[in-house]
């Protein structure tokens, strides 16, 4: 979390995640697109919407909702 919060703190729409090498889209970056994608991002702001029904509800309960 705290290099995301480092990006959205710089305006930043993506990071690399050290552990993976992949490109992590920020909030900032699903909150310009203005709708979930479905694909179960780290960050959604949407609370996984557009995410399979089984898939988002255990995604929700990792996040404590």
């Amino acid at each position: 979390m705290q290099l995301h919060d480092a990006a959205c703190a710089r305006g930043e729409h993506s990071y690399i995640d050290p552990a993976t090498g992949y490109t992590v889209f920020t909030r900032l970056e699903h909150l310009a697109r203005g709708e979930c994608c479905g694909s179960a991002c780290r960050h959604c702001p949407f609370d996984y919407a557009n995410v399979e029904p089984a898939l988002r509800a255990r995604l929700q309960r990792v996040r404590g909702k």
